[in-house]
């Protein structure tokens, strides 16, 4: 139990064989951390005796003190309470535009319902206990995410919504409960992505099994094999099994049109014989699926080919951690039965566009909610930084900075909610027909913004803005990780365009 001490007893303990200081009106003893502090004794020798709260918080957020005060506070000033909230796991954040509209208390909203504010609750406690602290380590070491991760979100069926809505849900126990899986909508949808990305970790982001929310979605709708279908929909949202989708080849990025893979039916008519390469497949390390688009005889064709000794994946290392298992994939007269193929033969060029949209608009849901958690970064480190004698956010220079980062994440959340809430109400076969160009210019939009938004941050937060560990952390991996959303599942340029191209392609002749 800590003591109650007076500030005079405190100002004794003023050298490197008994040190103290106070910090939120609490007392530390720092005399054995001296040689630990990565900061240098030094530091920590300017301080001794002394009120340090400024000094400390200049530096340092709360959760650095969370990580060592058992082992160092040993009091409480006498008549004073300590004042900075202590973050609590699976808490709103209580920062100005650090959530959405929808969270923040004193606001509603037309969109969301209790089970959605249920399942919010849940995915938040869930990835602040379990996928944080393995992403924030995944990502140091560039190590695969763990089996045990994947089987706790397999038991709590989260890797199941992860494909979104859909019958796969149904009779299953989402998350203990929260949810029902018939009434699982976008929004759900949504929530999901929304908090798992909230572990800051844009590597391990795709390293946690995002391989298969943009190709076991394309097996759900497309594989004819019903019993196929069925085994690698139960192996793979068990967890015992792993997927990818595997499109990109370094001839054809976003035109897909431009695809070397061959697959060549055998003369007996019962197999494919595939025969190519595959780059920048993400999970592609560790997949044991891997869903391919190929140029067969008269057109181009997606098959579910499984692994085996005739496929070989390298690692390809980008500027996000491996965790991610980004992989070079080479078919060597890979032999794949016909009854894998993905909708109709020569017509695969319709299941990947049509597979887009929900990759897409899941990728909206990550960045614009990463770009919120950068929000919320530079909002707390300009109300404690000082320079020049006053906080940053005294300077009109950084409020003007904040204005244009909260205007960017508020335009990007209320369109994405607005399209999320379209996608409610449209069958899988009118979204792939209207949904692909208000997507496309939302994920162009939202992708910009993010670049805007990582510049500004970096500013902010100077030096620290662009080192990995510290108060600037966050904002350094989102700076080197943004450029990621922006580029897969279709460039900015790319699907500005299609949008653009599917406006003009409904534009009223009388109107000319």
């Amino acid at each position: 139990m800590p003591e109650t001490l007076t500030r005079a007893e405190v100002a004794k303990h003023n050298t490197e064989e008994s040190l103290w200081c106070i910090i939120d009106h609490q007392v530390y003893d720092l005399t054995d951390f001296l040689d630990a502090h990565p900061g240098g004794s030094v530091v920590l020798a300017q301080v001794a005796g002394k009120d340090a709260t400024t000094d400390f918080y200049n530096l340092h957020r709360q959760e650095v003190l969370e990580k060592y005060k058992e082992q160092l506070l040993v009091g409480t000033i006498e008549g004073e309470t300590p004042e900075v909230i202590v973050p609590v796991p699976g808490a709103i954040s209580p920062v100005p535009y650090a959530e959405p509209l929808w969270l923040r208390p004193q606001f509603k909203n037309p969109y969301f319902k209790e089970s959605h504010r249920r399942l919010q609750k849940a995915l938040r406690e869930f990835t602040d206990k379990y996928v944080t602290p393995e992403a924030q380590e995944k990502e140091r070491d560039g190590t695969y995410i763990s089996q045990e991760l994947i089987d706790r979100m397999a038991e709590t069926n989260i890797l199941a919504m992860r494909l979104g809505p859909g019958k796969h849900l149904h009779n299953r126990k989402l998350l203990g409960g929260v949810v029902d899986g018939k009434e699982f909508d976008y929004f759900h949808d949504m929530i999901v992505a929304q908090e798992l990305v909230r572990a800051n970790a844009r590597g391990f982001q795709d390293g946690n099994m995002s391989g298969m929310t943009i190709s076991l979605t394309a097996v759900q709708q497309w594989l004819g094999n019903t019993a196929l279908k069925e085994q690698v929909t139960e192996e793979v949202l068990s967890g015992r099994k792993k997927m990818c989708l595997a499109i990109t080849e370094a001839f054809a990025g976003s035109d897909v049109a431009g695809l070397k893979t061959t697959a060549t039916k055998t003369p007996d008519g019962k197999f494919y014989i595939v025969n190519g390469t595959k780059k920048w497949i993400t999970n592609g390390m560790f997949a044991d699926y891997f869903v391919t688009g190929c140029k067969t005889e008269k057109g181009f064709s997606v098959l579910l080919i499984p692994r085996d000794e005739n496929i070989e994946t390298k690692q390809i290392k980008t500027s996000y951690s491996t965790t991610a298992g980004t992989a070079f994939v080479q078919y060597d007269n890979v032999k794949v039965p016909v009854g894998n193929l993905l909708g109709e033969e020569h017509k695969g060029f319709q299941v990947i566009m049509s597979n887009f949209n929900h990759e897409r608009l899941y990728m909206c849901f990550a960045v614009v909610r990463a770009s919120m958690s950068v929000v919320e970064e530079c909002l707390k480190w300009c109300n404690q930084r000082i320079v020049f004698g006053k906080k940053l956010i005294e300077q009109p220079v950084m409020r003007q900075k904040l204005a244009r980062m909260i205007s960017l994440t508020e335009s990007n959340q209320a369109w994405l909610e607005s399209i999320t809430h379209q996608m409610n109400n449209m069958t899988y076969a009118e979204q792939a027909t209207h949904m692909a160009g208000p997507i496309g210019l939302l994920k162009s939009y939202a992708t910009r913004s993010a670049y805007e938004i990582a510049d500004h941050s970096t500013n902010i937060f100077g030096g620290r803005g662009i080192t990995q560990t510290g108060m600037g952390k966050v904002i350094e991996g989102f700076n080197r990780g943004n450029k990621f959303d922006a580029i897969l599942g279709g460039t900015e340029e790319i699907l500005a365009d299609l949008g653009v191209r599917q406006a003009v392609k409904k534009f009223p002749k009388a109107m000319l």
